[in-house]
């Protein structure tokens, strides 16, 4: 490292990093190395130097490295009479100011001009997958022993990364130069390469994707309950022009949006979309939960209260899945007091017997009554037996 005081007197106003050189013949040498980044191509360097001591004025004399000679020996500018000086728009190269006047020392400084290259461009697209093709490149610098005229290298290195707007998935995209991801986007996208250096200069490429990917994807309504169960399906996929859904009870339709489907017998039902696009890309998408039709039940009250408190007011048996459904009450001498017969909806939909005499006005009165009950659920269970035959009693 130079010493301080040495620092600030050759400067590079507008550098973009500060290196300094390691001249084998002599390592206690540390002269400043300037990096400009030359993003637009045009840019060059600016020196300015100043006395680090004494009372001015004082003299200045600029030298230009020359490979020729293998010293700093082309003269480029002297001032007379000033406290500072400056060279503007030097190209890459190594340069030398003399002070004198009233304080006589000498500053060397190495300017380099630094354009990394990035380029970026799409090299295969399938339905299933995006390869990017990158290009990443650094200056390579020199400068000079100033006691042999030897080249040294300037140590730099190169980085890259790529991006997209909007975000999309790009599998390590700071290790290889060629990425390809198999989870291409589902919406264009720009795809952005941007390289940088040691130097902390930059460049970037970038080019506009047009996605072809297609996606299947659909909710449904409900996911449960008892049979038969009306279930909709709504298509949610994307960039898709033909459809098969399975709906797991052997039926299929390729509408893209199915009329609801009915599922009558209980059990589970794994159900599957696949979609093709115009640009024959095929995705196909398996509901994550299984469709459950629940298994018949059915289930009989032996008391109910129909004294209009909406509690327990009506006999009604507690069932899921029947496919049918028969009920008949009767009183302690044999009368017939209500029946009930219904097929498919009308089970769900039946309310019970709300204790009036064969759906009438005149009020049963509270005692016992028998029920016979007789139903077939929709997974082909038969409830038919004495067990569901017995007394209800009425309390008002």
């Amino acid at each position: 490292m130079l010493p301080a005081v040495s620092e600030a007197q050759l400067s590079a106003p507008g550098m973009s990093a500060e290196r300094y050189t390691s001249y084998p013949s002599a390592p206690t040498v540390k002269d400043p190395v300037f990096i400009f980044c030359n993003a637009s191509g045009s840019q060059k360097g600016t020196l300015n130097a100043s006395s680090p001591g004494g009372t001015g004025p004082f003299n200045f004399a600029w030298y230009q490295w020359s490979d020729i000679t293998k010293s700093f020996s082309t003269s480029l500018k002297t001032e007379s009479g000033v406290s500072s000086s400056s060279l503007n728009d030097l190209n890459d190269g190594g340069y030398k100011v003399i002070i004198s006047g009233g304080f006589d020392t000498t500053f060397v400084g190495w300017i380099f001009s630094d354009k990394p290259f990035s380029s970026s461009a799409l090299q295969n697209r399938t339905c299933d997958y995006v390869a990017l093709k990158g290009q990443a490149a650094i200056d390579t610098f020199y400068y000079n022993n100033i006691a042999n005229g030897l080249p040294v290298k300037l140590p730099n290195s190169v980085r890259f990364l790529w991006s997209s707007d909007p975000s999309s998935d790009i599998p390590y995209p700071d290790f290889y130069l060629n990425p390809q991801t198999f989870d291409p986007p589902l919406v264009d996208v720009i795809y952005n390469l941007q390289v940088s250096d040691s130097f902390g200069c930059v460049s970037e490429s970038s080019f506009s994707y047009q996605t072809i990917r297609v996606k299947a994807d659909f909710t449904v309504d409900p996911d449960n309950g008892q049979a038969p169960l009306v279930v909709t399906f709504t298509d949610k996929s994307v960039r898709a022009s033909k459809y098969k859904w399975e709906f797991g009870d052997t039926t299929t339709s390729e509408l893209s949006t199915p009329e609801p489907h009915t599922y009558y017998i209980p059990g589970e039902y794994s159900v599957k979309l696949t979609v093709e696009s115009d640009l024959h890309c095929v995705d196909s998408l398996r509901l994550d939960k299984n469709i459950v039709v629940d298994p018949s039940e059915l289930h009989i009250p032996n008391v109910f209260t129909p004294n209009g408190d909406g509690l327990n007011d009506n006999f009604i048996v507690e069932s899921k899945s029947l496919r049918n459904l028969s009920v008949e009450i009767y009183s302690q001498s044999g009368l017939k007091v209500y029946s009930f017969y219904g097929l498919g909806d009308l089970v769900s939909k039946w309310k019970g017997w709300d204790g009036n005499v064969n759906s009438s006005s005149v009020k049963a009165s509270p005692g016992v009554y028998f029920y016979v009950i007789k139903a077939y659920g929709w997974d082909n269970i038969a409830y038919n037996g004495k067990e569901y035959r017995g007394f209800v009693y009425l309390y008002r």
